[in-house]
């Protein structure tokens, strides 16, 4: 049983590494993302999923905190042609505090993603999951003792705003940009 406890721990310890908080979009250099120009995001949040251990999250914060992320990231843009980016919250866990070394859970976000263009409205890429942690600036201590709800929310949707960004570069077909 202990075997398998570490096997199951290692990637999640990874994961949190690799997945460092992002930072603010507004202070970073823009990616080519070709005709790309944002008319709005959606985000839909009524099937989501709270997966435990979990402190709770108001749904509608999350859309608000996600369309917000969302227009920081790619409100910027003004590539020509008109897009949409469609989120669906599957499942996320913002971490309680927790004993730190023994038990520091890790929040977490899953979306559903597409991508649609405004005129004709077609879907151009998706559906795609994705997923996101807060970081890995507590990794033996989790967010829970140093962070409210809130501000993990923030901290997910900032990252999975970038996440968004990275699996659009990986369809650059989508944006007109050549492969």
């Amino acid at each position: 049983m202990k075997t398998l406890t570490r096997r199951a721990m290692g990637p999640l310890a990874l994961g949190g590494l690799a997945a460092c908080a992002a930072p603010d979009p507004l202070t970073e250099e823009a990616v080519d993302l070709g005709r790309f120009q944002l008319v709005a995001p959606i985000v839909v949040t009524r099937n989501a999923q709270k997966v435990p251990p979990s402190r709770d999250g108001d749904l509608d914060q999350w859309q608000a905190v996600m369309e917000e992320e969302l227009s920081r990231r790619f409100g910027r843009y003004r590539g020509g042609t008109d897009y949409y980016i469609a989120l669906n919250l599957d499942g996320y866990s913002l971490a309680p505090p927790g004993i730190p070394v023994v038990l520091s859970p890790k929040s977490i976000l899953v979306v559903t993603a597409n991508l649609w263009t405004a005129d004709p409205q077609e879907k151009v890429a998706g559906p795609e999951q994705l997923t996101t942690f807060e970081g890995a600036d507590g990794l033996f201590i989790g967010s829970g003792l140093m962070k409210d709800g809130d501000a993990q929310m923030r901290t997910l949707a900032r990252n999975m705003a970038r996440k968004v960004q990275g699996w659009m570069r990986r369809n650059p077909e989508a944006l007109g940009l050549s492969t």
